[in-house]
This record gives structure tokens, sequence and C-alpha cells, in this order.
């Protein structure tokens, strides 16, 4: 399978628009963790993604009466911009159909390039059968975002270009995986000029396809999936990309969000360029690997695949980094409400720093904090929970608590005594006008809104934590009205951090 691969990515003439990028060294990271760590930097590409080596590839072969036809394709950010590109390179037209919530940023970078753009719809599903809507209706040329062999190959330059520029050692090459174009490309090349280097493909938690694949042996549909990391949030593998990756990628692996931001912040201190979520998905991933691995001393590479993302992300990115790098604990803490509580409880901290500190009066015996504090690693997490724990403190371990980290660090107000019949949700809310609109005029009416957290991190959805009084009776009703709503949605009345900090 890899060697009928090798003359389409050797023969693919990528660099009419795209550029060959360094391959360069994180010195910092290389120190921290005793292996030498390479960053292949796509992040600068014109179009800051990989995705315009893939486009091109695809788009300089066709017939000149393709081209004349039109090309389409859909996307939400960055093979929409490598399409665009390459349009006003070969000099035809391009229509990219986007779902109305691609940030503006995204728009208007497609809109810079000369393509036509068509919002339509909510999801890259609804955008995508638009566009091929289009190919029947107008006879125009659908360019698929990965699962294309000329696209592949586009993308196999890549490994091409890290055989070249590093011709010594080299153990393991990382690399993130959506759909699989980039992988499968770069696989195909690397295990086949070089058998005895690994490659090992990383996949967000929330958007595992490829995992998946290979667990049950064949294609599936992840049931929901994870939007965090939007450039490789694919619910299932290509078809010709998993024919390829089945034989090339030697292990699949996962990261978390925290992970990645994480990653996002070595990518900075090392490059002093800020990736997005899916740019930085293969460096938490070798990160991951080593530390499971006790790698030292080795050649590792990780592809930074972009850098398209919105600049009011970087809050979130910046909040979730200590968590990703297991240098913040989250705990929940009961303690007396008596005069030198506090003392004494950060007494027996020792000197760490506390990042976080939120309290509100309950009663006259005890109060409920929900604490921050600086750590070491996992293991020092677990020392000072042991160590409250033998003082006589009830502690939860927050740390993991995905409602603690996004909603409730965040309230205020507390607990509220006179609510009865509460049931605690969340949602995930698309990015547009009226969505909350519509959510309120679905529900407002029906049961009481007793508690209401939204927070948007500038991606196209927004995340919200709400609480409905619902009488026992009427439970079994909720589900249906959520799901003609379409958003995504989870019960979260038995998770701990609202049990402790919110419930009446």
């Amino acid at each position: 399978m890899p060697k009928s691969y090798i003359q389409d990515i050797l023969s693919a003439n990528v660099y009419d628009v795209a550029i060959e990028t360094p391959l360069q060294p994180a010195r910092n990271l290389s120190r921290r963790i005793g292996n030498q760590i390479l960053i292949k930097r796509e992040d600068m590409q014109p179009v800051f993604s990989f995705k315009l080596r893939g486009a091109y590839n695809k788009m300089r072969q066709l017939t000149d009466e393709q081209r004349e036809q039109g090309i389409v394709a859909a996307s939400a950010g960055n093979h929409a911009q490598g399409v665009a590109l390459s349009a006003q390179y070969l000099g035809c037209k391009a229509t990219i159909v986007m779902p109305r919530t691609t940030p503006a940023i995204k728009v208007n970078a497609v809109k810079g390039w000369g393509a036509k753009v068509v919002l339509h719809g909510d999801t890259y599903d609804e955008a995508s059968a638009h566009a091929f809507s289009l190919v029947e209706e107008k006879g125009m040329t659908y360019v698929h975002p990965y699962d294309d062999r000329q696209v592949i190959a586009g993308q196999g330059t890549i490994g091409v270009e890290i055989l070249r520029q590093n011709p010594g050692p080299l153990d393991i090459v990382f690399v993130p995986v959506g759909g699989g174009g980039l992988a499968a490309g770069v696989a195909a090349y690397i295990k086949y000029v070089r058998p005895e280097v690994k490659i090992i493909a990383v996949e967000p938690e929330d958007a595992a396809c490829l995992k998946a694949a290979i667990a049950a042996n064949k294609r599936v549909t992840l049931p929901e999936v994870g939007i965090f990391a939007d450039g490789v949030a694919v619910g299932q593998i290509g078809k010709e990309t998993y024919r390829v990756l089945k034989e090339t990628v030697d292990e699949v692996i996962t990261a978390s969000t925290d992970e990645m931001c994480a990653a996002i912040k070595d990518i900075f201190e090392d490059t002093r360029s800020i990736a997005e979520p899916a740019g930085a998905l293969s460096l938490a991933g070798l990160k991951k690997y080593v530390a499971e691995h006790g790698l030292e001393g080795q050649t590792l590479v990780a592809i930074e695949s972009g850098a398209n993302t919105n600049f009011d992300r970087i809050r979130y990115f910046s909040e979730r980094t200590q968590l990703g790098e297991k240098s913040e604990a989250i705990l929940a803490v009961e303690i007396p409400e008596k005069p030198g509580s506090f003392k004494t409880f950060c007494s027996i901290l020792g000197k760490r720093s506390i990042t976080e500190f939120n309290y509100r009066f309950s009663d006259n015996k005890a109060a409920q904090i929900f604490v921050g504090m600086q750590v070491k690693d996992a293991d020092d997490r677990q020392t000072i929970i042991d160590k409250l724990v033998n003082k006589g403190y009830s502690v939860e371990d927050m740390t993991l608590n995905e409602i603690a980290k996004e909603h409730v660090r965040h309230m205020v107000g507390g607990i509220a005594p006179s609510i009865n019949d509460e049931v605690v949700y969340t949602f995930t809310f698309p990015e547009r006008p009226g969505a909350l609109m519509n959510f309120l005029d679905r529900l407002g009416q029906r049961w009481n809104i007793s508690m209401f957290h939204y927070r948007n991190h500038g991606a196209a959805y927004g995340r919200v934590l709400v609480g409905l009084q619902v009488a026992e009776g009427e439970r079994d009703q909720i589900a249906p009205v959520f799901d003609e709503l379409g958003y995504r949605y989870d019960e979260e009345t038995d998770n701990t951090a609202y049990q402790t900090f919110l419930k009446a």
C-alpha cells in the first residue's frame, strides 16, 4: 500500500503556492523532557496550515474543462483557505460552502483569497451536503479535504521534507489525525523510505475516529464529536485514508483539551507562534507518550499543522494550560466555619501558591471552598490531598471535572435553598444569533430556569450550564424537548461539582 503512493508524492508539485517549512528544534522542551524535539512548522504556510499542499495538488491536475466549470469545497477553515488560494493562482472560480457558525476571521480569510463564500447550515455535514448539491446542479468539481488520492499525496510532501531536513537519527514522528489526509500521506512516504521510524497518530479524546476504526477493524461513525480542536473534529475516518493508515501507523493515541492547551504554550515558548488546538495536537501526544513510556535521548518530530485561531481563544488556552501541565490542582475542601480557618488551611499547604479561592457562607458549622493551587505533577497533587485528609479535611479532587473547570469556578451566588426539583444539564450552543432565544422559546415557559451560566472561548460553540425546576413526574418529557432543539446536551445533576457548590 505505501509503495503505490510514492510516485504520486514525489511528483506532487505543491511549491507553486506552498513553501518548504522548517523543521525547528524545540530547545526548551527538549531540555525539559530529555529528548530532541523537532517541530515541523506548517503554521508558516501562506494560509497558516498544511491544507494548501493537498488542495493545490488536487486542483492543478484537473482538466481545463473542470476548472472552467468551477471548484467547490465544504470547510469551516483551513481547507477552505487552501482551495481559495489555489483557485486564485490557477485562475479558476472557487465556491466555498461554510457553516453559518464559522467564525468571521475564517470567512474573511477565504474571501480575501478571492473565493465566493456560501454560508449554509450549522454544521460541516450540512455545508458538505449543500456543496455536493452544487456538484449535481452545476457540474462543479468537488475538492475533498482529505479523502482523495491527490490530496493525500500533496500532504505527503511533508514527509519528504522531514526526511530530507533530518537525515540523521529519527525515532518517532507524531502526526495529528482528523479525516486522515495528512497522516496518510506522511505515513505512506516515511514508512516506505525509512520503515524503522515509528508513526504515531494523535487524536483528541473526544474525536478519536481512527482509534475507533482500528479497534472495530472497520470504519465507524462516532456518536458525538468534540469541537475544541475544530481542525480535527471528524466523526468518521476517510475511506481511502483508513486503507492507508491501518497499514502504516504503528499506534494511535489521544490527547485531552488540557494537554493540547499545554502544548500550545510549549510551542509558543520555543517558536513564539500560537498554534490552533489541532496544530498543537501532535505535540500534546508526543509529550504524553514520552511521559508514559519513559523515553530518553530519542529524536522525535511533531507536526504543528496550523495556526488559524481566533485571538479571543488565547485566554481559554492560558486558563487550561496549567491543568494540561498537571501543575494545578483544583479541590473542593470542607473547612470549619470559624475565624482563622482559611489561615490554618493555608498553613497546611505550606509554600504552595494559591491560584484560586472561592468561598460562600453556607451554615454556622462548615463551609465548602473551591481552591486551586500549584503542584509539581499528579503525584504531588495526590500528596497534598492525602495530607489534607490526614488533617481531618473532607476533600474532593475536581482537577479532571469539566463542570468544575468550565462553569463552577466562574460562578457566584452559591446555593439557593428555596429551589426544589432542580435538574442540571450542559449544552453546547452554536454561536449564532437566535440560538439562545430558540432555547428559551422551547423551555422558558414550560419549566422554570433556576440557574444559567454561559461561556464562550472564541469557538463556534459556547458552553452552557442550566438548571431547570422539573417535577419528578415530568422528567421523562425532558429528553424529547431537548432532542428537538438539536443542541448537544448531557445531564449533570449528579456531578460532584454541582452537588458540592450549587445544589440546594
